[in-house]
């Protein structure tokens, strides 16, 4: 490991200190920041990259929409001419006044011609096509395109014209003038009103004037290698489908060469664009490693291409990342500096402070801190020491308070869990002497203390017997259920009707109820010589009845009780066979919650109780450890939510 990153205590002469500290912080940034400044050097190139890749897209994409309006420009041209000349087929010399007035509105237009079929005007001679063409900028000339000889019919370009159905563009073409003008047409099928192909109109765009209008550089000798070089030279060029060329800076190339021998890789990744789509890639162009933007002129089947040379976006990014590097350079050299002499000023009172924390830290919380003159976090850290030391001293104090506290009340709640506990049956079986009657039931409350609460007892061979489940858990709860316990023994013990007792039960929980508290509960009153069971539900559970198969006892949906004082409750009756077993719960079972937070459910608790009938064991005992079993099975390591209460009553 190196020297710098070995940890070594800060002991000794503060001057000391302060020069190696700095030091170790300057080569940690140094060797940390190596791949850091290594990444920004390629991020920067990267970004440059694509930064020119956006940059040729968007300025490639303006030049395209000119010449998307120029050439949609002659198309209406075109397009809104023919009718005029469809109309005024009787009239031959009409046409060169329809020729020059179309050139004359059009001033991208070069020339535009009709060229009639053979024989179309007898008297004009075997050819006509009146044409129009454009000089300069002020002059038109008007004549008839077959006085130079030109034998249109038999050419290619009108034989494909007359045929077609709709107009389109046709193939580059240099003009029989003079200067060999490279020139493209748009060529429309003219009808008459048998609708007949009788001419074609053409009208002419100059390749010429088109490539001077969209080079970015005009004064660029192309034929001197002196003074234009590929590699440093931004240019635009334009092919049809075939690759032949319609617009390039060296104007001599126009229709007569094709790009395809100039671009490494044609055939295979020049492949078919849509309108809507940018095509960037590295292609050698020319000779020359260079970013090609391609993409197609609208209407049309020309690509139109933007070329820049690698050697701007070396220049350019190389350049950017020198100066960030730099920078970085620049800015170590700063943080050294300043970084010493920062830490030479704070190591002098850091040691004092040092020194007393060491004390504080053995115990000693009455140490007096160093005095400081300065403001700054080094002061802050020093009364931060100050307050610790308060702290901690009022801290063991409140924690011995508080433990002191805590042990009282843990003890106050276990005599609230035995008091609770004391208060429901707690023998089992409760009536050994019996031979027609066995009992069990649990309660396993969710917190110290809980809500739940069941009873009964045997008055003149009649079973009383109740379960609840009071709202809310702890000790309220607690002290609700401990009321509603000793409410229902006492009643009981004047009255027989489960109803009459739930009556009671609910006007004496109502009254005063300022903490809006309830309880569910479910009293019966069993015959035990007859099997007649009489009960009240009040918002309870209904219970479960094992005998031959599980059914679950008819119960009304009455209100809780402590809700409504005046509520008037029912009360229902069945007669039991013999032997069965009324299985009675709270929503502790029921609503049990695993880890997923699925709940146990009535469905399993059926399904139990059914396997239950199955093996002949009804004894409640039985019953209620199966039930106790299968719900801690289903929740596992979750935490118990709700206090877990059931009861199980066999009439043999």
């Amino acid at each position: 490991m190196l020297p710098f990153f070995k940890k070594k205590p800060i002991t000794g002469y503060p001057k000391s200190f302060a020069r190696r500290l700095t030091w170790r912080i300057m080569l940690r940034m140094i060797i940390i920041m190596i791949i850091p400044v290594y990444l920004l050097f390629f991020l920067t190139y990267g970004i440059v990259k694509v930064g020119a890749f956006s940059i040729c897209e968007r300025v490639l994409k303006g030049e395209k929409e000119e010449v998307r309006r120029i050439t949609s420009d002659l198309y209406m041209a075109a397009t809104n001419t023919a009718p005029f000349i469809e109309e005024n087929l009787d009239n031959a010399d009409k046409m060169y006044d329809i020729m020059n007035r179309m050139l004359k509105l059009n001033p991208y237009m070069r020339s535009c011609g009709i060229y009639f079929v053979e024989g179309y005007y007898p008297k004009k001679g075997r050819l006509f096509a009146p044409y129009a063409s454009r000089r300069d900028s002020i002059i038109y000339e008007s004549q008839d395109a077959c006085d130079q000889g030109n034998d249109y019919v038999k050419a290619e370009w009108f034989k494909e014209a007359t045929s077609s159905e709709k107009g389109y563009w046709a193939k580059p073409f240099l003009d029989n003038d003079s200067a060999k003008s490279p020139l493209v047409s748009y060529l429309l099928p003219i009808h008459d009103q048998q609708h007949r192909t009788v001419a074609v109109l053409g009208v002419d765009l100059s390749l010429s004037w088109l490539n001077e209008k969209m080079q970015p550089t005009r004064a660029i000798n192309w034929e001197n290698p002196k003074v234009w070089n590929p590699e440093y030279q931004l240019y635009f060029f334009m092919t049809d489908s075939t690759g032949t060329l319609l617009v390039h800076p060296d104007t001599k190339r126009l229709v007569v060469e094709n790009m395809q021998p100039y671009i490494n890789d044609y055939n295979t990744s020049w492949g078919h664009l849509s309108v809507a789509d940018s095509h960037e890639e590295q292609k050698v162009v020319e000779g020359v490693e260079t970013l090609l933007c391609r993409q197609v002129v609208k209407y049309t089947d020309w690509n139109i291409c933007l070329v820049m040379p690698l050697f701007f976006i070396n220049v350019v990014g190389y350049a950017i990342a020198g100066i960030a590097i730099m920078f970085i350079l620049l800015g170590l050299l700063v943080v050294y500096f300043f970084g010493r002499r920062s830490i030479k000023k704070v190591v002098n009172p850091l040691q004092q402070l040092s020194e007393t924390a060491d004390e504080v830290a053995k115990g000693n919380f009455k140490t007096v801190l160093p005095p400081l003159k300065s403001h700054d976090e080094i002061h802050h850290l020093r009364d931060s020491f100050a307050k610790m030391q308060q702290s901690l001293t009022q801290y063991v104090e409140d924690l011995q308070t508080a433990t002191a506290q805590k042990a009282a009340i843990e003890n106050e709640m276990k005599v609230a869990h035995d008091i609770q506990m004391s208060m429901l049956p707690k023998t089992f079986p409760p009536y050994p002497e019996r031979s027609d009657l066995d009992i069990f039931g649990s309660l396993t409350p969710a917190k110290g203390v809980g809500g739940d609460l069941f009873d009964f007892y045997i008055r003149d061979e009649q079973l009383f017997f109740c379960i609840g489940d009071v709202s809310g858990k702890g000790i309220p709860a607690s002290l609700y259920m401990a009321v509603t316990r000793s409410l229902f023994r006492n009643i009981s013990q004047h009255v027989s009707k489960p109803e009459q007792i739930i009556n009671a039960l609910n006007q004496a929980q109502s009254e005063g109820n300022d903490t809006n508290m309830f309880v569910t509960l479910f009293v019966g009153v069993l015959d035990l010589k007859t099997g007649k069971l009489c009960y009240c539900n009040a918002g309870h559970d209904a219970p479960l009845l094992l005998g031959s198969e599980v059914t679950i006892l008819p119960c009304e949906c009455n209100l809780p009780i402590g809700v409504i004082a005046d509520f008037k409750f029912e009360q229902q009756e069945t007669t039991l066979e013999r032997p069965s077993t009324i299985f009675l719960f709270t929503d502790g079972l029921n609503e049990a919650e695993n880890i997923d937070h699925a709940q146990f459910g009535d469905e399993r608790i059926k399904n139990i109780a059914e396997a239950l009938i199955s093996n002949g064991q009804l004894e409640p005992m039985q019953v209620i450890r199966h039930m106790t079993d299968s719900v801690h099975t289903f929740v596992g390591t979750a935490e118990q939510s709700d206090d877990l209460t059931m009861l199980a009553i066999e009439l043999k």
